[in-house]
């Protein structure tokens, strides 16, 4: 069972900054933005997320959400996609050479903490993607919970978060929905 690397464990912290299931959302505000940043040490205290980062911010964490979700059979939005493909144009990153930097992504430097700190978050889905570790990242089938979780299972097929609570729901749903059909005439 392969653990889940860093930059898969960022964006998933990333991704449930978002509860669907209790109907919470750290970052309604830019103040909550704001806070999870610098919780993550990815933007030191004193720095704001204004309401255009923030909106930022949103459109990327909803398009990776929403490819997640992909991962466990559901169709995209399109636009909520092209949302975060935008939102990536507008957070450049730069790959730099040589034996002391070895190929490695950075954010590009005159980009303001902010922008820094979303530019690391493209970073580390970029190496998920380029990886094909992306595929282990999901956002449960269980669309009440759609909590986002990283598959460790051998061949993949995880589909919910958890087994005894989302898994079992689903399987409770169909089995009442074949009952009910083999009930009617």
């Amino acid at each position: 069972m392969p653990d889940a690397p860093a930059p898969a464990l960022l964006v998933e912290s990333f991704a449930n900054t978002v509860d669907v299931e209790l109907g919470t959302d750290d970052f309604d505000t830019a103040d909550g933005v704001t806070a999870w940043l610098t919780g993550q040490g990815l933007l030191a205290e004193g720095h704001r997320v204004d309401p255009e980062d923030h909106a930022l911010c949103l459109r990327l964490r909803t398009g990776i959400r929403e490819e997640l979700g992909v991962h466990v059979g559901d169709p995209a939005d399109a636009a909520l996609l092209a949302g975060a493909d935008q939102a990536l144009r507008e957070l450049p990153v730069l790959i730099t050479v040589g034996a002391a930097h070895d190929g490695v992504l950075t954010p590009a430097p005159d980009l303001p903490p902010v922008r820094t700190a979303l530019a690391t978050l493209a970073i580390a889905w970029s190496e998920l993607v380029v990886t094909g570790e992306a595929a282990r990242l999901k956002r449960c089938a269980e669309h009440a919970c759609a909590w986002v979780f990283w598959d460790a299972s051998k061949n993949r097929s995880r589909r919910w978060c958890s087994m005894r609570v989302c898994g079992n729901r689903a399987k409770a749903r169909r089995h009442a929905a074949k009952q009910a059909a083999d009930r009617r005439p």
